[in-house]
């Protein structure tokens, strides 16, 4: 499986941090074994092995994947999280959440549909997402 380089390597790499600071635009999607905190606006897919922190002022524009997650800002998509969501009082989502356990403190909103108390998903990263298989009708 893994040798004792490989798993050096991957325990560093989840210690490590990334900041999308304030007033930055990311179009593209993200993908970590570390933290991630945002402060700008993202609009592409974020995936994190670690913590994903969002700041008052963050916007994203897609999907977010991770272990634990702080929210504070904007998000349209759909919240996964395997581990604990925590909404804080300025957050707002607009989409579904799932994660296993949610703390939502006064005055956080979100418009979705929510499931609680999921069993862990494994977070992959750089490996990509089966997209669902559309029928097609024949006329």
């Amino acid at each position: 499986m893994f040798n004792k380089q490989d798993a050096k390597e991957v325990e560093e790499m989840s210690s490590s941090s990334n900041t999308i600071g304030k007033g930055t635009l990311i179009e593209g999607n993200l993908e970590a074994y570390g933290n991630i905190r945002i402060e700008g606006k993202v609009v592409g897919n974020i995936k994190t092995k670690s913590k994903a922190a969002l700041g008052h002022s963050s916007q994203v524009e897609g999907n977010i994947l991770a272990q634990n997650a702080d929210i504070e800002g904007h998000i349209v998509g759909k919240v996964e999280i395997t581990e604990q969501l925590v909404l804080k009082s300025t957050a707002v989502i607009d989409g579904d959440i799932i994660t296993n356990k949610l703390i939502v403190e006064s005055g956080a909103a979100f418009n979705g549909k929510c499931q609680m108390g999921v069993k862990s998903k494994e977070i992959k990263i750089g490996v990509k997402e089966e997209a669902p298989t559309l029928l097609k009708a024949q006329s």
